[in-house]
Parts: C-alpha cells; structure tokens; sequence
C-alpha cells in the first residue's frame, strides 16, 4: 500500500502529495481481509445449520462481487458469501459485520462527524483522510459529510418532538442567536430554550427558528414545548427582548423573569464614553456582586447619583429593569452564579460562530439548526451541574428564600 502524505500548508484543493511506502499497513490490511474472511465463514455456516435444522435444505452458492470496504488502515477488498436452496431459491445472508451496502468502516464515519464538528473545514478533513487511505478519501469525504448532515437532520426532526413530561425544570435560560446561513441570505434568529433539572443536570429543551425574537415566534416555542410537558419553570434568565417576556408571561404566568446581566452589562457600556466604561463596569459589578437585595439597590442608587446628569441613557437603561435584574435575591445564593446570566447558552453557541467562519457560512437554514442541536448535545456532555442541589427541592417544595437564605419553619 502506499500513503499520501499532503503538504497542510499548501492549498488542499490541489493534487500534489507526497508518497510514503508503508509496509506495515499493507500487511495488516491483508491480515484484516482473512479476518474478515474467516468471520464471515462463520456467520454463513451458523446460518446454514440453522435453516437445515428447520427443515431447509441449502448449499454455498458462491460469492457475491468483490467490493472494497474504507477502513482506518485503507481499502480492504471483501467477497460476501451466498447461498441457495436446494429447488434454486436464493436465501438472503445478510452479514453482521459487512451489512449489504456497507462502503467504509464506522470509524471513518465517526472521526470525520468529530472534525467537522468541531470546526475543521471540509478540505482539510479531506487532506487528513488522504494521509491513511490515499487518493479515494477526495471523493469520500464529500460522501461521508453528505450522509453526516443527513442523519443530523433526521435526529434534529425526531428530537424537536421528543416527549418533556418525564422531567422537572426549576430553571430556565433563553436566548435569541443570529445565524449567518449560505451566500447571500439574511442571518436567521434561533430561539434557544435551555433548562436546569431537579438534580441540577442542564439540558437543552428547544430550538427553533424565530423571526427577530419576536412574542409570537416566542410563544409558539414555548405552546410546543408545553404541550410536550415542559412544566412552569421557578425562574426564567434572558436578555431584554421584550418578545420572550411577553410570551413567557402567557404561558408560564408564575414563572419569574431575571435578566441576564452580561447583556444588560453590555447595553449599559453602549450609551457610555470610552473613557468612562472602565470605571462603570467596576460599579455595575457592586450591584450584581452585592450580598443582599438593599446592598444591591444601594449601589444601583449610587450608579445613578454617578452618571445620571452626563449619561442619562445609560442610567434609563439600568434602572428600567431594576426588579427583574435583582430577582435572584429571591432564590439560593449558592445559585447566584447559575442564574445571574445566560452564559450556559453563549458560551455554547461560541462555538458555532467559529464553525460556520471555518465554512464561510455554508448551511442552509435546516442544516444550521441541525449542527447547532449537535453542538449543544456535544456541549451537555461537559455542562456542569449546579451547585447545591438540595435547594432545588426546597423550591420545588415552596420554601421562600430571602437574600438567598431559605426562610424555614422554626
């Protein structure tokens, strides 16, 4: 056999690579076909034992045409056994290790749905393909990316209508992303709906496409994922889109509404000075780092005496929203960090904006939604759970809490 190995700092696109003589690889991938070989033999005579022993007279019939499989050692050429019976029926073997249309190896399938994943472009998944199983890896990695964002799409449809009931949501976070999709079209809006269990396990409940965060794009979201079981929710995080709010009002009245401080952090800096950002962004960190709800309006007083007469913009744009961005006083201080922001879901969605730069924005609408579900259940697998789960039962079970201190019974 032997190896290409391409140049990663020239143009991927070009057919110029360096042949490498690889021995080693040649002989395990002979070595893998006699396996194979001998697997299937084995296959084939269980199955003839055990149609004779039901009464079915059959023989070997032969082969059926070689066919190269892709495997992570190159192309292993194969040869699937047939058999008949004895009146000329064909009888169907179908082989566990070598299903009837199996062209690669689930390996190779594998690796490449991590790369592309994680933001390798296609041409250079390509360029790395071609290192192990040469010049056949051009025409199979548009195949393989083919078959990938397929069946991603196929799992996007079944997991949009996956039942909610089964789980108990305290926590909620929700955000608006803007998607740039293929060539010329507008970016999308996808509404994303994140929520933290009883035990404290963040899960992503829904995403869907949205016309500009709009109520009813909002409300939709939230009718289909209660009528999937979604319950009321404790506490609810988002930006300052009214359209969330609205909805959210509807559907979960008793749900109550925190802003997310890292974009009312962010609005507030919009309407200040260069100059003075600075020094505002150590002010608005004494409101949200306060120990208690007076220390925090203290400050927020004291952030308005400050800038009120140069900046009175920016000040509006604080205080208009004073309750919902001091509503985490009412819930555990242990999860204050949880709960103050919608990080859970930025931080997620980072890394989509890296992927999609790799790309050039090359996703139809259908295609970004899907990735982006992939990302957020690769994301899950990292999450951490909440810190000091026993109060979520509290809660759950009506205990009020009061500076982030539970107000039990005496």
């Amino acid at each position: 056999m032997t190896m290409l190995t391409p140049d990663f700092g020239c143009d991927t696109t070009t057919t110029e690579s360096r042949q490498v003589a690889d021995p080693i690889t040649e002989l395990l991938r002979d070595h893998a076909r006699d396996l194979i070989t001998a697997a299937m033999e084995v296959e084939v005579q269980a199955l003839i034992k055990q149609l004779r022993a039901s009464g079915v007279d059959v023989v070997r019939n032969g082969y059926l045409p070689e066919r190269a499989i892709t495997t992570a050692i190159g192309d292993v050429s194969v040869e699937v056994p047939r058999i008949r019976s004895r009146d000329g029926e064909p009888v169907n073997f179908a082989s566990s290790m070598i299903p009837k249309y199996l062209r690669r190896s689930s390996s190779i399938s594998a690796w490449a749905s991590y790369a592309y994943l994680k933001g390798i472009s296609e041409g250079d998944i390509a360029a790395v393909l071609e290192v192990i199983l040469g010049e056949r890896a051009k025409k199979l990695t548009p195949s393989v990316l083919s078959d990938l964002k397929r069946d991603w799409t196929r799992q996007f449809h079944e997991w949009q209508t996956r039942d909610l009931s089964e789980t108990t949501f305290t926590y909620l976070y929700a955000d608006g992303i803007y998607q740039k999709i293929r060539g010329d079209n507008p970016k999308i809006c996808v509404l994303v709906l994140m929520g933290v269990d009883d035990t404290g396990k963040k899960h992503m409940i829904a995403l869907e496409d949205g016309v500009r965060e709009s109520t009813q794009s909002w409300r939709e979201m939230l009718l289909g994922a209660k009528a999937r079981g979604l319950n009321a929710a404790k506490l609810a995080t988002g930006d300052g889109a009214m359209g969330f709010w609205a909805a959210l009002s509807e559907v979960f009245p008793s749900t109550t509404h925190q802003r997310c401080w890292m974009h009312k952090s962010g609005n507030v800096m919009n309407y200040l000075p260069e100059s003075t950002r600075a020094k505002a962004k150590v002010d608005l960190h004494q409101i949200w780092m306060a120990e208690s709800r007076a220390q925090a309006e203290e400050a927020m007083t004291l952030f308005e005496e400050k800038y009120g007469a140069k900046y009175p913009r920016a000040v509006e744009c604080l205080t208009k929203d004073r309750g919902p961005l001091l509503a985490f006083y009412d819930f555990p201080a242990e999860h204050w960090l949880h709960i103050r922001t919608t990080n859970p879901i930025e931080s997620t969605f980072a890394t989509l904006r890296h992927r999609t730069k790799r790309v050039k924005g090359a996703f139809s609408k259908e295609s970004a939604l899907a990735m982006m579900l992939q990302l957020a259940l690769e994301a899950e697998k990292r999450w951490h759970r909440i810190t000091a789960v026993d109060k979520l039962g509290q809660l759950i079970e009506g205990v009020r809490f009061v500076d982030g201190i539970a107000q039990l019974a005496a």
